[in-house]
Parts: structure tokens; sequence; C-alpha cells
């Protein structure tokens, strides 16, 4: 059998067989102290693709980070073949002062690829760029909704590429949803680029979402196993194919006030619903937030105290031919029937 060459990243060598935290220099604080990108490399034996899940590019949606610490501590990777980069804190300027944005008051995921001549972000940006995703095959980027939001489960895919939506209905989050690329944003990047991303959203910045948790764990081990990097022992099929959905629309409050939410993520509406209602502190004046189409909820504020023009719900337009409600319900009682990720557990 012929021997793997070792992996390089970051000033280090990753021998066959082995695995080892790799910490990547990034920038120096004000009072001295250094910053790095951590990287766990498992570099397995025997050859495979090479792939990258990172978290923490928003340094608040924790979710993500949770979901790479439940992985690496997973036997299902000891025998891997082919490379898994796991970086669970992109931005750890930004996990430290739980927020989504860099000390340059910059949104990393608008600064790819970057340049080692820019901006901090647009520096960090840079790193990720040549040190993680110019050495893979595919990523899994982890992300939750923004502060005071949260997010139904969903996998987001550009049009037009087969390979992703296979995956996508593959990692079995409830909902695929095909949104456009940003221009900065990673994945656009990462195209530009020749590397497949699938960008997991789920749950809400600074919580952790136990459900939310497990379908990010079990979608990415069901991904490495669909490429052939780990074998099928205690992966779960999903029960039911994940809704495809092929455009989506913020509905967004018409006054300020107090918002009273009838509908949840997850729920299936119809154009013409009452979604919710925005009251004033006096109950003298009350708007209703009515569903102008169809569609399933992926998405909706949680912050009670809005104000006129904010965000209040996602809904996604299904293109799929199964009953959205059977689809969601299906898919979220297998993850509560799981058991659990946690270190000890048997899997």
């Amino acid at each position: 059998m012929v021997t793997r060459a070792a992996f390089e990243i970051g000033g280090a060598s990753i021998a066959p067989g082995t695995r080892r935290t790799v910490d990547i220099p990034v920038s120096v604080l004000a009072d001295h102290t250094p910053v790095a990108m951590s990287a766990h490399v498992i570099h397995g034996r025997r050859e495979g693709p090479t792939v990258f899940v990172s978290a923490g590019v928003h340094g608040d949606e924790v979710i993500g980070v949770e979901i790479v610490r439940r992985i690496l501590t997973l036997p299902n990777l000891k025998n891997l073949k082919g490379t898994l980069i796991c970086v669970p804190v992109v931005n750890a300027f930004g996990l430290l002062n739980h927020s989504r944005y860099l000390p340059d008051r910059r949104d990393l995921n608008r600064c790819f690829p970057g340049s080692d001549k820019g901006s901090l972000a647009s520096r960090l940006a840079d790193i990720f760029m040549t040190e993680i995703v110019e050495k893979c095959d595919l990523g899994i980027d982890l992300h939750s909704a923004a502060i005071h939001r949260t997010n139904l489960p969903q996998i987001r895919i550009s049009s037009g590429n087969s390979t992703t939506k296979k995956l996508a209905h593959v990692f079995g989050a409830p909902v695929v949803l095909q949104s456009s690329l940003r221009e900065g944003s990673l994945r656009q990047a990462a195209k530009d680029m020749g590397v497949d991303v699938l960008l997991y959203e789920a749950g809400e910045a600074l919580r952790f979402d136990e459900l939310y948790i497990r379908a990010g764990v079990l979608g990415v081990l069901r991904v490495l196993h669909h490429l052939g990097m780990i074998g099928a022992k205690g992966i779960a099929k999903a029960k039911s194919d994940p809704l495809f959905c092929g455009a989506s629309r913020w509905i967004r409050a018409t006054q300020g006030g107090l918002l009273r939410t009838f509908k949840s993520e997850g729920d299936v509406v119809e154009e013409g619903d009452v979604l919710a209602a925005v009251s004033d502190p006096f109950g003298q004046v009350e708007h209703n937030i009515i569903a102008p189409i169809s569609g399933v909820i992926i998405g909706r504020a949680v912050m009670p105290i809005v104000n006129e023009g904010d965000a209040i719900y996602h809904i996604a337009t299904v293109k799929s031919t199964d009953d959205p409600e059977d689809t969601v319900d299906t898919l979220s009682t297998q993850l509560e029937d799981m058991p659990l990720f946690y270190e000890d557990e048997i899997i």
C-alpha cells in the first residue's frame, strides 16, 4: 500500500493516520496577546476527499461551534479516509466579545476572499482561504440566525449546482433553500476557487438548541459517509426528503410595538394567514401581520419589541411535491428520537 504524503497546514506537517490541532497565527491584540485560528486536522491513512467544517465566521453564532466540538469527539472519525479539517471558531475576536463582527466593525462573511494587505477582516478572510479552503474539495459552513432571530435547520445552496443539491439532500435538514451567492461571502469566494460549500443555518445567535445541534452533527456525518470518508455505523438516514425551496421572503413589521407571534419556525402557512400581531403598549392600536405568500416558515424574530420595518418572519416557497407539514414533523420526530451526541454517547 502506498503511504500518503503528510498534510501541510499552517507550517505544520500532519502524518497519515494522525490528528492534530494547528494554531494558525492571525493577529496580535493591543495588549500583545496573540490571536490564532485553530484548525483540528484528521489526516487519514487512506486516500479520500479533503473536507473542511467551519463555524464561528460570525462570532456570536455558537451553535456551529458546539456542532464541531461534538463531531470531533465521535469514534466515527477513527478510520477516516481522506482528510477532515475542522475550524470551530473562525472569528475568535467575535466569539470572545459575543459579537457577529470583528474589531474593525466588519462582517467577515462580506470580506472574502480577502487580502493579506487589507483590513483585519480582509486579512482573516485571506488566511482562511489560503490555509483552509484552497486545500479542500468541499466545505460545510455552520451558521445560525442573527441575534434576536432563530432559523429552522436548513441547507442553503446556489442554483444550477447538481453536486451541492445532492449533498444537501444527503445532509437531511428539513429544508434546502436555493439562495443566490453574495459578493464577499465565503460561498462565493470558494466557488470562484472551484470548491463547493454547503451552508447550514439553524437556531439563534448566542444560544444552543439541542435538536438543531443534533441535526447539524448528523448532517455532517451523513455527508462524510456519502463521500466514502467514514463508515455507516450509527448514522441514520433521513426518514423524509427535505423540502426544496426555490425562493424566500422576509415579512416586516408595518408599525413598532410589542410583538405576539402565533406561528413558529417549521410551520406551514397559507397566503392570508395571521402570523402575528403588533400592539402599542396601551393596547389601543393593534396590527396583524398577514402572510402574503404560502410556504414554510424558515426563520422568525424572537425579540418581542419591534420597530417599523423590522424583519419578523422568513417564509420560503416550497417546490417539493411532498406535504411540507409531514416532512417537517417526520424529521423533527427523528431528531427527538436520536441518542444524544455527548462525549460518552454510543454510536
